[in-house]
């Protein structure tokens, strides 16, 4: 009698243990993530000033706040992750419960 099974093909092919654990940042991703970080906390003040020209204009570029407002959001995601949304729903049987507890 022959094994005619296929590989399997897709998450589950037989390399279990191997690689970085789900949910865990990208090695290189990371790398790039800090040297950003790092390149705008040198450069706070240069920041600043670059965000205030575009949003007021120079003698060169017309003022755009909406594309400083814009720069600002982008660059913001490399100093804070983005918060997932997360919707709770209850149902008329169970109805979820909300208590404040003060310590």
């Amino acid at each position: 009698m022959t094994n005619t099974t296929k590989p399997k093909i897709g998450k589950n092919r037989g390399n279990a243990g191997k690689g970085r654990p789900k949910g865990s940042p990208n090695k290189i991703t990371q790398e790039f993530r800090d040297t950003v970080k790092h390149l705008l906390d040198d450069n706070a003040d240069n920041v600043a000033i670059w965000l205030s020209q575009v949003a007021t204009g120079t003698e060169d570029a017309k003022a755009d706040p909406k594309g400083a407002l814009d720069i600002l959001s982008r660059l913001a995601e490399f100093a804070a992750p983005k918060l997932a949304r997360t919707e709770v729903v209850g149902d008329r049987e169970n109805p979820i419960i909300v208590q404040t507890v003060n310590f």
